[in-house]
């Protein structure tokens, strides 16, 4: 299967939990993929899939944050696909691992958290993000990659305060699939 397949397999499994913007949001990005075969891959100007993950630490209360380097903005770890990811999972894991330095994440399961979409600069008009949360294993250390500025730790109230909406909306969503996921 490629990695195109397994996108229209996520979106299509994917239940939005905020009612019709996220049902919207992904009917959007499953007519993308069905419009344009390149629709994965950066090279697609008219926008493209990328995948993220949320690290997260719940025995410790925070997240991990990157300083990225071109937005100079608090985010999570996350971008575009590249050849060798066969799943949106596999390429949202990898780019959390290079990107915190944390061996061993785990995704949290029941796969993405939320769909964002956002404008980026020309010669591109679109990311079309796949929200995932990793979890960090107990006791990780973080390691800072060529694409950030500065890694950092921020408890869950703390976010707001650095970060932009989305990453506050992926926070909140990251939490009530936790709390979903606890529950018997």
């Amino acid at each position: 299967m490629s990695l195109h397949d397994d996108a229209v397999l996520v979106l299509k499994g994917y239940a939005a939990g905020d009612g019709t913007a996220q049902d919207e949001l992904r009917q959007v990005y499953l007519d993308h993929l069905e419009q344009r075969p390149d629709g994965m891959w950066k090279a697609c100007e008219a926008g493209h899939l990328t995948a993220s993950a949320l690290v997260i630490d719940p025995g410790r209360g925070r997240v991990l944050l990157t300083l990225h380097r071109k937005l100079r903005m608090w985010l999570q770890m996350g971008g575009h696909c590249e050849p060798q990811d066969s799943t949106l999972a596999a390429a949202a894991l990898r780019e959390a691992t290079e990107e915190s330095g944390i061996e061993g994440l785990t995704l949290l399961a029941g796969g993405p958290v939320r769909l964002d979409r956002h404008p980026i600069p020309p010669p591109c008009h679109w990311h079309l993000d796949v929200q995932y949360a990793a979890l960090a294993p107990a006791g990780s250390a973080e390691r800072i990659s060529d694409e950030s500025l500065d890694l950092r730790w921020f408890a869950y109230d703390e976010v707001a305060d650095v970060a932009d909406a989305s990453v506050v909306r992926l926070l909140e969503g990251t939490l009530a699939a936790l709390e979903q996921r606890a529950r018997p």
